[in-house]
């Protein structure tokens, strides 16, 4: 069975069949799916799915672009729900994003929402789930100065170096569908240097449906692409590949 450790159902794209299709997912070989927030009210709804569906799992947090004036009391929050909801496996997605933000100001601000989430967590004893968009040094700084938490680089596009000290700080990576694409060279060089069991599959649903589905909607129902082209870039059969990489989120996410 397949584990799509990254798949954000809360995403209004799923509002006109989202319960047909998360109850259909154990019979398409998707045994287990972890839906991370991006804001409060994901938060709520992360942990709505996961108490309705036994096969899913929830991540609480404040993405770093939905950071509000009121994030403070909203990490409050959150920090009640994950303290009180045993679904709750980990702390995301966080981090940061330069991509649209240029302002230093606001870059900073991210900074400070990063560092807090990553004291929750080891509050919490919980993993994190990182998202890092061209911010890679200072997410690393961050990173560093938590020693002890771990956690997942999700969607990772970081270089082979920065994977090296990542698997020497005890993160795992994560890839989505942009590993099937043509022009996919630096992630796959990080496969091929990256041990296997500190490999994790996603989607990112809705976002980057891998090929040949690229440019619908994507879902887990496509999370079977990221372990084959895994599996091609290792020379390994996909069905290890398949029962390799749902191990190592079940051991990061510490789900039985």
């Amino acid at each position: 069975m397949l584990f799509d450790t990254h798949a954000h159902y809360d995403d209004e794209r799923f509002d006109s069949d989202r319960d047909e299709l998360l109850r259909s997912m154990p019979a398409q070989n998707v045994g287990l799916i972890l839906n991370p927030a991006v804001d409060l009210a994901s938060s709520r709804k992360a942990i709505g799915y996961a108490q309705k569906y036994s096969h899913m799992y929830a991540a609480v947090g404040i993405h770093p672009e939905d950071i509000n004036e009121n994030w403070e009391n909203d990490l409050s929050v959150i920090f009640e729900l994950a303290q009180n909801e045993p679904k709750v496996r980990a702390v995301g997605e966080i981090g940061l994003d330069y991509y649209w933000e240029k302002e230093e100001r606001a870059r900073a601000r991210q900074q400070v929402v990063f560092r807090r989430q990553m004291e929750l967590a080891e509050r919490l004893s919980l993993p994190v789930i990182v998202h890092d968009r061209d911010a890679h040094g200072d997410c690393m700084e961050i990173t560093r100065a938590f020693p002890g938490v771990r956690g997942v680089y999700h969607c990772y596009a970081g270089s082979v170096e920065m994977a090296r000290e990542l698997l020497r700080l005890g993160y795992y990576l994560s890839f989505t569908g942009v590993i099937t694409f043509k022009n996919a060279r630096k992630a796959i060089e990080v496969i091929r240097e990256t041990p296997i069991d500190r490999l994790m599959i996603e989607t990112d649903a809705p976002y980057m449906a891998p090929e040949p589905y690229r440019g619908r909607r994507n879902s887990s129902l496509y999370v079977h692409r990221m372990a084959e082209t895994i599996a091609e870039v290792k020379e390994m059969d996909v069905h290890e590949v398949e029962r390799i990489t749902t191990e190592n989120g079940k051991r990061l996410f510490a789900i039985d």
